[in-house]
């Protein structure tokens, strides 16, 4: 029986290539590129998502190095630097948000991929006060959430990526999730469904 190998032993792989041929690392910017877009504009919007993106491989690239697979999976590092990098632009998720907190949920406008996003975590139409939430949440909260919500990482990965243990992601997203909880009334933001 012939095995192949996990994806997070392919990617570690690409590393540790990489460090002797570069262009090895494309591998993984093809694998993860789109996904930290994704992450990035939910966060940020669109417009911003090119160029941080594309800052957060260009700094994967350079700290490749310092990855160690005995401490988490390339995928969770990735989106740990992307948060690291998201810090420099708190202001600019802020405004995001309030925009996001002033817009009905019934507004015409042309969905871009960070109106998707917020669709998916309002399914049951409450943007306005999810925002609102979001924007008084302590900053390491939202992170664990984001990445949960957004980037579908698992608490291991959410661990790896905020240099945290996982027991205190699991803390932050259960305080987390009853703040959001009584803000929305009772409504569950990732599912759209109430608790009640």
């Amino acid at each position: 029986m012939i095995t192949t190998p996990s994806r997070e032993a392919e990617d570690a792989h690409a590393i540790e290539e990489s460090l002797h041929v570069p262009e090895r690392f494309a591998v993984l910017y093809d694998r993860y590129f789109s996904d930290i877009h994704r992450y990035v504009a939910g966060r940020l919007g669109t417009q911003t998502a090119d160029d941080l993106t594309a800052e957060v491989f260009l700094a994967a690239f350079r700290g490749r190095e310092g990855f160690d697979p005995a401490r988490g999976t390339v995928r969770g590092w990735l989106y740990g630097i992307a948060t690291n990098l998201l810090a420099r632009h708190r202001g600019q998720e802020a405004h995001h948000l309030s925009v996001l907190r002033r817009m009905s949920a019934d507004d015409g406008i042309d969905a871009g991929h960070e109106e998707l996003v917020a669709g998916r975590l309002t399914a049951a139409g409450v943007r306005g006060p999810l925002a609102e939430a979001l924007e008084a949440m302590p900053e390491a909260d939202r992170d664990a959430l984001l990445l949960l919500a957004l980037a579908e990482l698992s608490y291991e990965e959410i661990a790896h990526a905020l240099g945290v243990p996982t027991g205190t992601v699991g803390s932050r997203l259960n305080r987390v999730r009853r703040k959001l909880r009584a803000a929305l009334g009772g409504v569950n933001p990732l599912i759209g469904a109430s608790d009640g």
